[in-house]
């Protein structure tokens, strides 16, 4: 059943959870531990979790002697594929404390604009689910160009969501929760609670681009968690250092509250037509 509050999450059968790049690259690697902590705790209390992870290419910068984010696509594709595969042994060493097993899953925006490969998709993430294997899903850099790209990861996240008939969506950031504006700023007020239909055209959430590792910020959360909502997902938006209580249903963050109007996510076998099978 979609998580109608974050008290909800607890209980929910399917969960996604999207963590960036400024959080787990470079100084931030240690909170791969911390993340994997809360969804191996989760996973123990019957929750299905698919973790979206953004740092490949972060990962892959001291690695190749890269000062900063390439800014060609070649180079950004081959530290894509040099990041990816460290990063995939880091949660699995993490993964290990608890006995589980990753499964890594790289997407396009075409992959999910195709029906067929929608539905190949969806199967796979199922089938992982099914044998209790943590869905590790990100872009697939190495072969995505700049026409045929996501954008940012947390509209993938979002995407993911309603393709695998998520009940909730915890999109993992550098602060706790949004602000009304840049949280230095003088009168930045924290957003605890976002009904569906608000009006957020008042509030300033800022630029795309937040630092030299990663593609999203403040803005890019919004989006992708009202996309979310739109289609029936709760959305809770909080720091990646809180991710155990996200899970655990605290008063944290900021809730985007789903659109009570959605029709039903369906999480069973992939023949099923339900909305977690219409993106469009």
């Amino acid at each position: 059943m979609t998580a109608q509050t974050r008290a909800d999450l607890p209980g929910a059968q399917r969960v996604v959870v999207k963590v960036g790049s400024s959080s787990i690259g470079g100084e931030g690697a240690h909170r791969i531990d911390t993340i994997v902590d809360a969804l191996a705790a989760a996973s123990a209390r019957g929750t299905e979790i698919v973790l979206v992870s953004s740092g490949a290419i972060a990962t892959a910068l001291p690695l190749l002697d890269l000062a900063g984010r390439p800014n060609d696509l070649a180079t950004q594709q081959a530290a894509a594929a040099v990041g990816q595969n460290v990063l995939m042994w880091r949660y699995q060493t993490a993964l290990d404390r608890h006995g589980l097993l990753a499964g890594q899953v790289l997407l396009t925006a075409g992959d999910l604009e195709n029906a067929t490969h929608r539905s190949n998709a969806r199967r796979a993430m199922e089938r992982l689910l099914g044998l209790r294997i943590l869905p590790i899903v990100n872009e697939n850099d190495t072969v995505a160009t700049h026409e045929i790209r996501f954008g940012d990861n947390d509209r993938l996240a979002a995407l993911v969501a309603q393709l695998i008939g998520a009940d909730g969506l915890v999109l993992l950031s550098d602060i706790a929760c949004l602000y009304t504006r840049p949280p230095g700023e003088p009168g930045a007020r924290p957003i605890t609670h976002v009904e569906f239909g608000d009006d957020l055209s008042g509030f300033e959430f800022g630029t795309v681009v937040v630092n030299s590792v990663g593609t999203g910020g403040a803005a890019t959360k919004v989006s992708a968690a009202r996309l979310a909502a739109a289609s029936g997902v709760g959305v809770l938006v909080t720091s990646a250092d809180l991710v155990a209580e996200a899970l655990g249903g605290e008063e944290i963050g900021t809730w985007f509250a789903p659109n009570p109007d959605a029709a039903p996510m369906l999480t069973g076998p992939v023949g099923t037509v339900g909305a977690a099978d219409r993106l469009g």
